[in-house]
């Protein structure tokens, strides 16, 4: 029996855990990493062929993302989750395959022009998303599943999966595995959830367990003390902007996000709580969005908290109100940009960084009465992250785009548990884990929850780093990895980058060279922005 740790070791995304157990190989996740990468990831201890089952905790990319590779690398086992967690990877892992395709085209595109371009490959093909998905077993919450028994007592494995309140259908995972006449449970927590969000369950807790795996993305950090009022800030920003005769433009992430701002809006619509403009429409301009509200619809049963299942036995959608408009081709999207009355556009992605949001922003940012509404964290590089930070300009599909818009924020909405959060969710154990181990946090981060751990609650807690291996039998590292840091790649010489700077001279020439006739205005402007782009690079290199 051994478990070996490979993604989110000391880092936020990348999840990916191996059980070995009677010489079946089980993967607990396999997520994609995403944004900041510090660390090197350990390799799969076995290749994807021989491994048996994957547990997944939810359907969140850096959980599930990789699991069309496995497909594509000869995996043809099982992949047991949630019913709601495989309604919602089966869009997700589609979305993710025809976004890496996209790029790739893209990418390869901009090479033919420019040798310094590597030709990119999508990790896996939309073939490889449908062959993964025939593999997924729907299970329900709070029933023990029998994996695999092997009748001449050589082992067993039997799972449990347990609301965890952080994303529709996600779960903490009960594993007993016993292998010979040994027997150990492990508690995969998952992402522990943000406790009284809308429409889903607070965190279940876990009474037994030898070893725990938890996470500890906020465990170094508190929510606000006072309770956010995430429908009366909603409510002002929504009044004024109307008041000006402007669009209430909101940059969301399609699942999870949406339906929470979905609940909210229509509260404030059937609770009249907009003075200014009553009958407001409200648009979902993302197709992954619709088709993701609609799987909430779908799981409302199994998933939904007492507040929302209420609505439900009165006949009511949390989701759905008049004036709601869900946009799904092209066209309609276009359309929305030609809506003269204001609305409410919620559109992917989060972050600003692609999708149908950009086009909105180019129709809203530079207009002084509309508003631009950021509901989640806006990571650094991002262009969402820019226009919070206070950017005077953005550039959208190659047009620079003043900000003359509101830039607002509303807290609150995290799905994510805090240090106190963790603890509780810890403090339901009624026995005392043989260990803790805790995983996906930053490097500071899990390390010091571990370390807090220990102070505060007495349990054994380590953070391991990927590619540590333990022996459960015997309570020991077989293995205790050392941080192997990404390796970046060498930047340019002086002299190339210099050359580089002389031929994009020789293209504005160029340029400027074809400019004569256009419009006063436009040249005026085109002058205007080249003098200052000098006058900053100037003023830099001055001091």
């Amino acid at each position: 029996m051994q478990l070996t740790f490979i993604g989110a070791d000391h880092e936020v995304t990348g999840s990916c855990h191996c059980l070995e157990i009677a010489g079946k190989h089980i993967l607990v996740d396999y997520g994609m990493e995403q944004g900041r990468d510090t660390f090197e990831n350990a390799p799969l201890p076995v290749s994807a062929a021989k491994i048996d089952y994957v547990f997944l905790t939810h359907a969140h990319v850096d959980h599930s993302g990789l699991l069309p590779l496995l497909a594509a690398q000869g995996f043809d086992g099982r992949v047991f989750a949630t019913e709601a967690t495989c309604d919602l990877c089966d869009i997700m892992l589609r979305d993710c395959a025809h976004i890496q395709a996209q790029e790739a085209e893209w990418r390869n595109r901009k090479g033919k022009r420019n040798s310094d371009i590597e030709q990119q490959t999508p990790q896996y093909s939309m073939e490889d998303v449908l062959k993964i998905l025939k593999c997924f077993i729907p299970c329900p919450y709070g029933e023990e599943i029998e994996v695999w028994r092997d009748d001449q007592g050589a082992g067993s494995i039997r799972i449990r999966f347990t609301d965890i309140g952080h994303l529709l259908g996600s779960a903490s995972i009960e594993v007993w595995a016993r292998e010979g006449v040994q027997e150990r449970k492990f508690v995969f927590s998952g992402d522990i959830g943000n406790s009284d969000q809308p429409l889903l369950r607070n965190p279940i807790c876990t009474e037994e367990a030898d070893y725990v795996i938890m996470e500890s993305t906020y465990g170094d950090r508190l929510h606000s003390a006072q309770k956010p009022d995430v429908l009366g800030d909603l409510v002002s920003v929504l009044d004024r902007t109307f008041a000006r005769g402007g669009n209430v433009v909101i940059p969301s992430f399609a699942i999870g996000r949406t339906q929470e701002l979905l609940y909210f809006l229509r509260r404030i619509k059937i609770e009249h709580l907009v003075h200014t403009v009553e009958d407001f429409p409200v648009y979902v301009d993302s197709p992954l969005a619709v088709e993701a509200t609609d799987i909430f619809r779908r799981n409302q049963h199994s998933c939904y908290d007492g507040e929302a299942a209420e609505l439900l036995r009165k006949g009511i959608n949390p989701l759905s109100f008049p004036g709601l408009h869900l946009s799904i081709t092209a066209d309609e999207s276009r359309a929305i940009n030609f809506v003269t009355e204001p609305a409410v556009i919620i559109s992917a992605s989060g972050m600003c960084e692609a999708g149908r949001i950009k086009h909105h922003l180019k129709h809203n940012l530079w207009r002084q009465e509309s508003t631009i509404l950021f509901v989640g964290y806006q990571s650094v590089g991002t262009l969402g992250r820019a226009i919070v930070d206070g950017a005077e300009q953005v550039k959208l599909f190659g047009e620079a785009v003043d900000v003359r818009a509101e830039i607002a924020r509303i807290t609150g909405l995290s799905g994510h548990a805090d240090k106190d959060g963790l603890l509780r969710w810890l403090d339901g154990f009624t026995n005392t884990p043989r260990r803790v181990f805790v995983v996906h946090g930053e490097d500071t981060v899990s390390a010091g929850f571990a370390d807090l751990i220990r102070r505060t609650r007495g349990f054994e807690a380590d953070a391991p780093y990927s590619g540590t291996i333990f022996d459960p039998v015997a309570n020991r590292y077989v293995r205790e990895a050392v941080p192997v840091p990404i390796k970046k790649k060498a930047k340019r010489g002086i002299s190339d980058v210099f050359e580089r700077l002389k031929a994009a001279g020789a293209r504005l020439i160029a340029v400027i060279g074809r400019a004569e006739g256009l419009p006063n205005k436009d040249l005026a402007k085109f002058a205007d922005q080249v003098t200052a782009l000098c006058d900053k690079w100037d003023n830099s290199k001055r001091g």
